[in-house]
């Protein structure tokens, strides 16, 4: 028998947010915080195009990519560094810092890949409670040691939607040592409209130990091609650029983000009407007496506790997949009208 790492005993597999269909032949799936729109015509036409060149390799540096986004941003080329989504570069952090014995900082509950990710590379992972669903800053930066060495920040925090703000994100990144590396996990920046939530380019502008993690799978709708990009300083995005595995972005999807960004003003509409749903799906919870955190992201979090998994398999029998936390919560992405309108009706009737 093979022998394997003895940490993957210990692993439980990454599970996506499932699909499931009421007795009616309903299905609407709000588990994975996908787009619901398709993609823009533009897009399809530059997959197509791209499609009848797929016998060749991808452009292993992503390289018009990679100066499209430096474009967008006014970064450098040399800041970006590209991943098949952020998840992937995410791991791609890891496996630049990590090594047995550093720690990897970051809020709990928030995006369910950093355990699974930093176990495989070998970090100890440290994590600080969540404070009125959001990040306790303060106490994360109490929480550094000479073994840290990368803190997560996802802001809009997924599952929860909250957000930090200016003044504690400040306050905090002046505690944190210039040796530690903060990465921003922004998947969710175009759907933030607080304006005391700082883009965090800002930041990574002022000091050489910030980064920004974004990705075109949410507001850009490409989920599933799979694209994601760091902004750091030279040093970090050259470390992170070192360790993918060769030609991770496929060619499609990097014709498929250079024509999103083309698109951009079409695609933020779309934004826009994410934003208005979510304002209307949030107000008639609380209407129906539930207690729903702000939310700067494209979904909601309505914390059940011991009932998660009743309220869940509740809302199937209407069609609506939803994200449970078993023990802790749920978390409904936004869809279209019809779909919300379906949850809507699925938690106004959940006994409580």
């Amino acid at each position: 028998m093979p022998r394997f790492r003895s940490i993957l005993e210990t692993m439980p597999t990454y599970k996506p947010g499932k699909t499931v269909v009421s007795p009616e032949g309903k299905s609407y799936k709000l588990s994975s915080n996908e787009s619901p729109y398709g993609p823009l015509p533009s897009v399809v036409e530059a997959i197509a195009k791209a499609a009848t060149e797929i016998n060749r390799y991808p452009d292993p540096g992503a390289t018009r990519l990679t100066e499209a986004i430096a474009e967008r941003l006014d970064v450098p080329p040399g800041h970006v560094a590209l991943g098949a989504g952020s998840v992937a570069v995410a791991a791609q952090i890891l496996e630049a810092v990590a090594e047995p014995g550093v720690e990897v900082l970051y809020a709990w509950r928030s995006f369910e890949a950093y355990p699974l990710l930093a176990d495989l590379a070998g970090a100890t992972s440290v994590t600080v409670p969540l404070r009125d669903e959001t990040h306790d800053l303060e106490a994360m930066a109490d929480a550094v040691t000479p073994r840290t060495r990368l803190i997560f920040v996802c802001n809009p925090n997924n599952p929860t939607g909250t957000v930090c703000r200016k003044a504690e994100i400040e306050r905090f990144l002046d505690r944190v040592p210039e040796d530690v590396l903060v990465v921003f996990d922004e998947a969710y920046r175009e759907y933030v409209r607080d304006a005391d939530v700082p883009d965090a380019l800002v930041y990574y502008r002022e000091r050489p130990n910030v980064a920004v993690l974004r990705t075109f799978s949410k507001a850009y709708g490409l989920a599933g091609l799979r694209v994601g990009y760091l902004i750091g300083q030279e040093p970090v995005a050259a470390a992170v650029r070192k360790t993918p595995p060769p030609f991770s972005i496929n060619h499609l999807a990097q014709a498929a983000a250079v024509a999103s960004l083309q698109a951009k003003d079409e695609l933020m509409a779309r934004v826009e009407s994410v934003i208005k749903e979510r304002s209307r799906v949030r107000e008639a919870l609380i209407a129906d007496g539930w207690t729903v955190p702000p939310t700067e992201a494209n979904f909601v979090w309505l914390r059940l506790g011991e009932r998660t998994t009743a309220f869940a398999e509740h809302c199937a029998g209407y069609g609506v997949a939803v994200r449970p936390f078993a023990g802790e919560g749920v978390r409904v992405s936004i869809g279209d009208p019809e779909a919300n309108d379906a949850f809507l009706a699925a938690a106004r009737s959940f006994p409580r």
